[in-house]
């Protein structure tokens, strides 16, 4: 029988493997500090089940990348990290940064399972997806525990099932405007949430980054945060729904440095795409045209901000590159 493991790596199996090995360098970095940090007995095991997920992947990364004669990415290394820096987010906060991390682990997972042929990267990323579900739980139940868990808002019951019968379904400017439909509640809610721990991680990252063009850009992506955590809440408020909490005062008033500016680059660029991804979910599933046209006029303000941040990592020599396709006319031409 074949070894359907000896099966060349696909494109989309190179690249699935190279950004899990890079994205879980960067965790293993972020995860070693809040567990040297961390004082609540209750969050440490969760911290403990996160760095464990992710060098199990490196480890197992690292053996399939040389067996397979694939150059092992650099990622990140103790270099991208100051051991003995002081405390820079609360636990309460490394709680539901690590149910965030969580969640765009099971999005990516599930991704990759969609894209891996092979079965032993098949395998792989189902362990993958298994650890962050159970990240997930873990996070999940502390936060309930402690009451910080933030639940999505309630609203009625349906009396009956109906079905749309008029285009007014679709307004959001003039006439009647109908209430939000619970997706577009969600993705409100999400949206709000999600550039709240954005906000609370990158003005953490100002305070203890050392190039100014850096900490100018962090501030910038302050800015960016809080403009779309109020217009995604002013939507929910004109409906009387209240809108998640901000972590501002999640963060200590340390300035020393904790992560290199390299790491933190990386890591707001990653959410950077991730908020791209969420956005335009959003806007699929958000049929009031208000919405729809609210989430298609921020995407191109974040992919600019995005744009910048690379553009200051190349500058930098901080922007490791993906594999690559052949460039044929290069070969042909002998150059």
């Amino acid at each position: 029988m074949e070894d359907k493991s000896q099966i060349p790596l696909t494109s989309a199996e190179m690249g699935i493997l190279w950004t899990q090995y890079i994205n879980d360098t960067a965790s293993i970095c972020m995860i070693n500090h809040f567990l040297k940090k961390v004082k609540d007995d209750e969050v440490r095991p969760a911290i403990e089940f996160a760095l464990n997920g992710s060098q199990q992947n490196i480890d197992f990364l690292r053996g399939f990348f040389k067996k397979e004669n694939f150059p092992v990415p650099i990622g990140f290394t103790d270099q991208d990290v100051i051991s003995d820096a002081p405390k820079l987010f609360s636990d309460t906060f490394v709680l539901m940064y690590l149910r965030n991390m969580s969640v765009l682990g099971i999005t990516a997972g599930g991704a990759a399972l969609g894209f891996a042929t092979r079965p032993d990267i098949v395998d792989f990323f189902k362990e993958v997806n298994k650890t962050s579900i159970l990240l997930q739980d873990m996070t999940r139940a502390i936060m309930l525990n402690q009451g910080t868990y933030i639940k999505s808002p309630y609203v009625s019951l349906p009396d009956k099932v109906d079905f749309v019968e008029k285009q007014r379904f679709l307004a959001g400017f003039l006439g009647e405007v109908r209430p939000l439909t619970v997706h577009e509640i969600t993705m409100l809610f999400n949206n709000v949430q999600t550039n709240a721990i954005g906000k609370t991680l990158i003005i953490g990252f100002a305070q203890t980054a050392q190039k100014k063009e850096v900490k100018q850009y962090f501030l910038r992506g302050k800015q960016i945060a809080q403009k779309h955590i109020d217009l995604f809440s002013d939507k929910l408020k004109k409906e009387d729904l209240p809108a998640p909490m901000l972590w501002d005062t999640a963060l200590t008033d340390s300035t020393a440095q904790v992560f290199s500016d390299k790491l933190m680059m990386f890591h707001i660029a990653s959410m950077n795409a991730a908020g791209i991804g969420n956005y335009g979910t959003s806007m699929a599933g958000s049929p009031r045209r208000d919405l729809g046209i609210l989430y298609a006029s921020l995407i191109p303000e974040v992919a600019l901000y995005a744009e910048d941040g690379a553009n200051i990592m190349i500058k930098n020599a901080w922007l490791e590159e993906p594999p690559q396709t052949d460039k044929r006319d290069t070969l042909i031409k002998g150059e």
